[in-house]
């Protein structure tokens, strides 16, 4: 017996399903392909290695007065921001001053109350914070204790390499706190 015109057959039923749901399958994959990607994307920037720490050779040690005074070094390497590398861009400054034949301090520019740059004042053997008069004897230490400054200038490791390369660990710190914090 012949179906009759308003019946479907059995077999078609399952046929519609099936092609149903592979289009659907086929979709959802063709759909999470890109979204899984963008999402790659957009968290690569928190994936990425930060640069913050890195030894960045400085000087020599023939370019330092023997006598500690300080002088300023600018600080230069690659920057990441986000999903651009710039090469070779200024991140920063700092002064170095040797202490012995293979000794160096280093010290942040950066002033820990407002991160204003503190200049050194060779008449008075002292950094000098500008924006808030604060004074900082040679090793960084806060002259007065009423400084509004929260501590002390920061400090850098300091790696002499060979006879007289002079590296420096170099790092931000947060400004405004007692507490010294890497900034990432």
């Amino acid at each position: 017996m012949a179906p009759s015109l308003n019946e479907e057959p059995v077999g078609d039923d399952r046929r519609g399903f099936l092609g149903n749901a592979t289009a659907v399958l086929l979709g959802a994959l063709g759909l999470a392909v890109p979204a899984v990607a963008g999402i790659v994307t957009a968290l690569n920037p928190l994936r990425q290695k930060s640069q913050a720490g890195q030894s960045i050779r400085l000087a020599t040690l023939d370019v330092l007065p023997e006598d500690g005074t300080p002088r300023k070094f600018p600080v230069v390497a690659d920057r990441t921001d986000a999903w651009n590398r710039f090469p070779n861009e200024p991140v920063g400054a700092v002064f170095l001053r040797r202490t012995g034949a293979k000794q160096v301090e280093a010290i942040h520019v950066v002033c820990p109350h407002a991160g204003c740059f503190v200049d050194y004042v060779a008449k008075e053997d002292e950094f000098l914070c500008p924006c808030h008069m604060a004074h900082f004897d040679l090793t960084g230490k806060r002259k007065d204790e009423n400084s509004p400054s929260p501590r002390d200038l920061d400090t850098l490791e300091v790696e002499i390499r060979g006879d007289s390369e002079v590296w420096v660990k170099f790092q931000n710190f947060r400004t405004g706190t007692p507490d010294k914090v890497v900034e990432a």
